[in-house]
């Protein structure tokens, strides 16, 4: 039984016999990471972080999203090697062995299912909020899950427009990248302008003694809100789960990958900044689940207020379309490998997509938002993503020990220093996760090696061939 068997990078850069259509560019790569990253982080976790970290949530968002570069210079290298779906499933398996790209993928799969429900219970919240504008009411028992208490004070039983928008999220990603990119394209251009919108309207508010002082808990109190941001940058490793459908992948998606974090980057630093220098800190308890529109309320713009929530509600749209499309393409990667059944590889002939798999993880994912909380939702999924840049950024220094004549058209800088950070930092910040997220994981990985070993190993592609 041979579980540290590995794909030949050789072969694999040379071969690629996708159905899957190419039809992305940078632009579009861009559009995808920006669309994962700007969302509930900007939207919902600034209120959460700046109770942790107050104004110095800043550095927060700097420390999170050096984890997330260091990592990044790593997927953009192997993602300039290797053109086939897959993200750090793929990167693993020609590298460090099977078994660790299986648990990579298996986490990776629980990461975006995981990512798109929580993400559609605080689109519910906005969305219904958006609605109360105009004088709609949705039934409160449909507006929550069950056993939790609505506005209405009146117990959850069902969340419908949570579970409505991963089904029309479904849909849209069924139906073709194509369709897929320009609706995303639109949506996060729409959101980009919200977000500047809302710099160029809070920044006259600000009151420099709501800076000060600028670290009231101190660095401890940085570093777990850092733990808690990082939420905010899980998505742009969806990114590289496109690379099948990436024109001349070598050099788009490197540029796709970095670009997109350092906007999103700048932009968290400066709505940041902004929101604790126009709210005390302390008063975002009462704001946590709508800061970036009640600053503006606060400030007595609240016509600029129901913007903000337009875009809110567009922001975490384009978080669901592109956490839903890299669970359906890192799945589609392991089916083709034969660690998962084949029906999650089969493409539909007419969209060109892996319909079935698509219209199976949507329909989770969406129960998943109608029937449970947000909190408890986004407890497991930072876990699942910081354990895969670790293993990418390891696979990095191994693959240049291995393979050094292997031609590379992006190469990670400072080899082996800058993947010996991305661990230190993605170390780092899951120290600083809840103790409880650990066991659940636990439990989630032990299911996860009960599949391999009784079904993947055994139809492993690589083992049949070499049998």
């Amino acid at each position: 039984m041979n579980i540290l068997q590995k794909k030949d990078i050789y072969s694999v850069v040379k071969i690629s016999d996708t159905k899957l259509q190419k039809s992305l560019t940078t632009f579009d790569l861009t559009m995808l990471g920006i669309g994962a990253i700007i969302g509930t982080g900007i939207f919902v976790l600034t209120g959460t972080g700046a109770l942790k970290a107050g104004p110095g949530l800043m550095f927060a968002f700097i420390l999170a999203a050096l984890a997330c570069l260091f990592a990044a210079l790593c997927y953009a290298e192997f993602a300039s090697m290797v053109p086939i779906a897959g993200s750090a499933y793929t990167y693993t398996y020609t590298t460090i062995g099977e078994i660790f790209a299986f648990i990579i993928g298996w986490d990776l799969a629980l990461e975006y299912m995981l990512g798109v429900s929580t993400v559609s219970v605080g689109w519910s919240g906005y969305f219904q909020s958006f609605l109360a504008g105009f004088g709609i009411h949705i039934p409160a028992k449909l507006t929550a899950a069950p056993g939790l208490m609505t506005t209405g004070h009146v117990e959850g039983v069902f969340n419908l427009p949570a579970f409505l928008i991963v089904m029309l999220i479904t849909f849209l990603i069924a139906m073709g990248i194509k369709e897929t990119k320009r609706v995303n394209n639109i949506m996060v251009i729409v959101k980009i302008a919200v977000v500047v919108l809302f710099i160029c309207v809070a920044i006259f508010y600000v009151k420099p003694d709501n800076l000060a002082p600028v670290l009231p808990y101190g660095f401890s109190g940085v570093f777990t809100a850092a733990a808690t941001v990082f939420f905010a940058f899980i998505g742009f490793d969806a990114v590289s789960s496109s690379t099948e459908e990436t024109i001349n992948p070598a050099k788009t998606m490197p540029k796709g990958i970095i670009i997109s974090l350092a906007i999103c980057t700048v932009l968290y630093v400066i709505v940041s900044l902004i929101m604790t220098g126009v709210v005390p800190f302390k008063m975002f308890s009462h704001y946590e689940d709508h800061p970036v529109s009640a600053v503006l309320k606060y400030s007595g713009q609240n016509w600029i207020s129901g913007i903000i929530d337009i875009g809110a509600i567009l922001g975490m749209t384009t978080v669901m379309l592109v956490m839903l499309y890299g669970q359906t393409r890192v799945t589609y990667a392991m089916s083709k490998d034969g660690l998962m059944p084949g029906i999650f590889s089969k493409v539909s002939s007419k969209t060109d997509t892996p319909f079935i798999s698509t219209w199976i993880f949507g329909l989770i994912s969406a129960l998943l938002g109608g029937f449970v909380s947000i909190e408890t939702l986004s407890e497991m999924v930072n876990i699942g993503t910081l354990s895969a840049f670790i293993l990418v950024a390891i696979a990095i220094i191994v693959l240049r020990k291995k393979s050094p004549d292997l031609e590379r058209k992006f190469k990670c800088p400072a080899v082996p220093i800058i993947p010996i950070a991305a661990v230190i930092f993605c170390l780092f910040l899951i120290l600083n996760l809840n103790p409880v997220t650990w066991v659940r994981f636990g439990i989630w990985l032990f299911i996860g090696l009960v599949v391999y070993f009784t079904y993947s190993q055994k139809r492993s592609t690589i083992k049949n061939k070499t049998s």
